[in-house]
């Protein structure tokens, strides 16, 4: 019985990647002959692609933008919807509703948002005599990121507050008593209780969200397309460009390892945080 699932995985999953790290050693066009190139494809991504280094700051600063934002509101919302009533169930569900969107739709109605001529957030803004604020979001290199960021934020974030939710309602609720009958406020109370009890949960929150910035391909194309001048280019539309666009199927697999590794990377240092809390715990 073993076998069909072990053959059904070694063909969507071992034999794509077996075949990735051997185009990582080769540079091909998709047409004619690979060549063999050993490391050099490696070599030249780590010390000698500006664009590769560029791009990887990109992703650094979003990664850091969404994942600070999404857990803060993620943390916050979700503490005051603790309590399991009609109206913290409604709005759980309003908060939640973007994520069952799709990645396109929701790329796609912001960036009408941020259209600088009929956008909501411009009209808005000039409304209030803010028109100095009215910019183009998504067609200037210095802004076009941090928009994509919000929208980033503005999508997952109901996500984690389920998450939160689910974990805040774990903490046994003796805990808040006796902090109550200490006299602790409700800032103490989150400092010396959820906050400490909530690490696990922000561990695993912190982990997924940065993963899903490394994989939030379909949001930046449908908003930006990486651009302009590369100001909003992230490690996976690099990949696909480079693979697509440029027809370095070689580079672009190379360049594709990397990526699997920064998310290996995530990975074993989220393990690593909840093991540490445990034995903090125990």
């Amino acid at each position: 019985m073993a076998f069909p699932a072990l053959a059904i995985y070694s063909f969507l999953y071992l034999y794509p990647a077996l075949t990735n790290l051997l185009y990582a050693t080769q540079r091909w066009d998709g047409v004619t002959t690979p060549e063999f190139v050993g490391l050099k494809n490696f070599i030249n991504l780590l010390t000698n692609d500006d664009l590769f280094l560029k791009i990887l700051g990109n992703n650094v600063r979003f990664s850091l933008l969404v994942v600070v934002a999404q857990t803060g509101f993620a943390l916050l919302f979700a503490t005051f919807l603790l309590k399991n009533t009609k109206t913290n169930i409604f709005l759980r569900t309003v908060y939640f509703f973007p994520t069952i969107l799709s990645s396109v739709s929701v790329g796609l109605i912001w960036t009408f948002l941020y259209d600088p001529n009929y956008g909501f957030i411009n009209a808005s803004l000039k409304a209030i005599g803010l028109d100095s604020l009215a910019l183009n979001w998504l067609g200037d290199s210095r802004y076009s990121l941090y928009a994509v960021a919000v929208t980033q934020v503005w999508f997952h974030t109901g996500q984690m507050i389920v998450i939160y939710v689910a974990g805040l309602q774990q903490i046994p609720a003796e805990l808040y008593e006796a902090a109550e009958v200490d006299g602790a406020s409700r800032w103490q109370q989150f400092k010396s209780v959820t906050w400490p009890m909530a690490l696990p949960t922000t561990a695993v929150v912190v982990a997924y969200t940065t993963i899903q910035t490394f994989r939030a391909f379909d949001l930046i194309y449908a908003m930006t397309q990486g651009g302009p001048l590369n100001s909003s280019d992230l490690l996976v539309t690099m990949v696909f460009n480079t693979a697509f666009v440029g027809y370095k199927f070689g580079y672009a697999a190379t360049q594709t390892i990397f990526l699997v590794l920064l998310v290996l990377l995530v990975t074993w240092l989220q393990r690593r945080v909840l093991r540490l809390n445990d034995g903090i715990k125990k």
